[in-house]
């Protein structure tokens, strides 16, 4: 997290940069009006991870993710929140991870004990995913030191099926990001799990105990650098929830050890095939392209996406993917640490990427530490914006003060439409505004309002819950789900292409991914003006195309695989409870 990216890297035309940001938005207008009704929504057991004030070693400082998925098959999206723990505490002594059932009225309930999911520990990420194609979507979550599958049951409850999964359920390691993928597009769910900071160092270095534990000149926890790097996982999946270690065969351990914090599934080239790439912390980032052998070779300095443009590694936290500027091809998006920027990639169809940052727009921010992101399309105008949470490693940011701060507000970028994004932050709202400790974040419909929500996973305080009260604009917009039959059941991979007159608009239904988090698997598009759209094409995993013809906006449509729409649900109106009053 420190070291190379601590210091000054970004030099003068980024200071000016940071300069021109902070420009007087007095007198411009709200873009958004997101509130934090997390509380009101039922969302408030805290997450601890270590001490609050005090953060020892680096094991204190990561903190963990948020999934979002229907777990009980109601047509409402809940929540999943990864909890930690602190030094000193046995695992029956750690808090538990949180599942929220969503009861459809703008309210959530805890769940936890009653849906059996009540394993204990340094909770890092969650993902989800059908692992045994039964129609009901599993849950799985890393640990430092542990994994944990979760099958569901199908009555709203699951079992802890690590045990006999294959998966190693105890292991000295310190998983962090994880994501189901189907590699060999076989129709099983297959597993990547990346890896942190050495087990063994992850508590073993004092703050000032080496020369390179120290921040702005004070001592701070050591690492990641000067510390040893870890390796990331892969596991096949056998078809009926078990798992076989193939990360060997599959290449992976062809990578020298590094920082891994999150894999981002995305099929980069276009090939039909998923392709993974990791963020990694303090060292160059990967990229794994998929051989159609059931193996990957790892691409990141060659496409472009390891180093920046100047050729240096950064402290890579959080990613995300998306077609941000309509070319058809997905770009890729990095969230750094402080005095750097986050990181835009453009994907230039050839196989390769351009660090296209400072002409993205993204330049002008270095002075936040960035984890959770993801790209939504807060006004539906058909371009998708970006957001990134925040917040320091460092408690001893607040000494230093100035542009530094442990808790730090988020940052949304308003997509203008022409490769570029503008900062809104200061016109979006109070739930932006506010300064956390934040770590993973996840994006969804949470409301079936046909406008993605936010939900954030704070250090030491209970979640965010960032939705829009204020939207006013009549744009259009669609929402998909999918199910797999001949493919995974979970659609995980699966190709979309949205089109109306001349537009076009690409995503793909993914695991993983943020900061050790989960966005919905529903699929959302901005449509603009756009009453409807002229086709949907899906391009499934298992070879299989489909096309269904004109489609109303305003929906949610459900597609299976070979029987074209099964359902639609038009969007719901109204205000949110939690919302202030207009």
């Amino acid at each position: 997290m420190h070291g190379v990216s601590r210091k000054t890297l970004v030099g003068g035309v980024l200071a000016l940069l940071s300069i021109g940001a902070r420009a007087d938005t007095s007198n411009l207008s709200a873009v958004a009006n997101f509130h934090d009704i997390a509380v009101s929504a039922g969302l408030t057991a805290p997450t601890v991870i270590g001490e609050e004030r005090t953060k020892d070693f680096i094991l204190e400082t990561t903190g963990g993710g948020v999934a979002v998925l229907d777990y009980d098959g109601d047509g409402r999206q809940d929540i999943f929140v990864v909890n930690g723990a602190r030094r000193g505490e046995t695992p029956d002594q750690a808090p538990l991870s949180h599942l929220y059932r969503n009861n459809g009225d703008g309210t959530f309930a805890d769940v936890t004990a009653k849906a059996g999911v009540v394993a204990r520990g340094w909770g890092q990420a969650a993902c989800a995913g059908d692992v045994d194609n039964d129609g009901d979507v599993d849950l799985f979550v890393t640990y430092y030191g542990r994994l944990v599958l979760y099958r569901n049951n199908g009555d709203g409850t699951f079992a802890d099926a690590t045990a006999g999964s294959g998966l190693p359920a105890t292991r000295q390691r310190w998983n962090t990001g994880a994501a189901f993928l189907d590699v060999d597009k076989d129709g099983h769910l297959d597993l990547f799990v990346s890896a942190y900071v050495a087990y063994d160092d992850a508590a073993r270095h004092p703050p000032g105990s080496r020369p390179d534990c120290f921040w702005k000149g004070r001592p701070v926890m050591c690492g990641p650098q000067g510390l040893a790097g870890s390796q990331n996982a892969l596991f096949r999946g056998k078809g009926d929830g078990t798992f076989a270690d193939v990360s060997e065969s599959a290449g992976l351990l062809k990578a020298k050890p590094a920082f891994g914090f999150t894999p981002l599934v995305l099929d980069y080239d276009n090939d039909g095939w998923p392709d993974v790439y990791v963020s990694n912390d303090s060292s160059a980032s990967l990229l794994f392209h998929n051989d159609r052998k059931g193996g990957f070779t790892e691409v990141g300095l060659r496409a472009g996406v390891a180093l920046t443009a100047d050729g240096r590694a950064q402290a890579g936290m959080g990613v995300a993917a998306a077609d941000y500027d309509g070319d058809g091809w997905l770009d890729i998006v990095k969230t750094n640490f402080d005095d750097d920027t986050t990181s835009v990639y453009r994907n230039l169809g050839d196989g390769s990427f351009e660090d296209a940052t400072i002409a993205a727009g993204l330049g002008g921010n270095t002075r936040f530490l960035g984890w959770g992101t993801g790209f939504l399309d807060m006004d539906r105008d058909g371009w998708p914006d970006l957001f990134a949470v925040n917040g320091h490693v460092y408690p001893q940011a607040d000494q230093v003060g100035g542009r530094y701060s442990y808790r730090q507000r988020k940052v949304l970028y308003r997509n203008g439409g022409a490769g570029r994004f503008e900062d809104v932050s200061e016109r979006a709202g109070p739930g932006i505004a506010a300064a956390t400790a934040a770590r993973g974040a996840a994006v969804a419909d949470l409301f079936g309002t046909g406008r993605q929500d936010i939900v954030v996973n704070n250090m030491h305080a209970g979640p965010s819950l960032l939705h829009d009260c204020g939207s006013t604009d009549s744009n259009h917009g669609l929402a998909l789900q999918l199910i797999g039959t001949r493919s995974n059941r979970s659609a995980l991979g699966a190709r979309v292409t949205v089109v109306a007159g001349a537009r076009r608009w690409i995503d793909e239904v993914r695991s993983g991914g943020s900061f050790g988090s989960q966005n919905a698997l529903t699929l959302q598009f901005g449509l603009g003006a756009r009453a409807a759209v002229d086709r949907i094409e899906v391009a499934w995993p298992s070879g299989a195309r489909e096309v269904v013809a004109t489609t109303p906006a305003d929906r949610l449509v459900v597609i299976r695989e070979g029987a074209g729409i099964v359902r639609q649900e038009p969007f719901v109106a109204g205000r949110i409870p939690g919302c202030p009053a207009s």
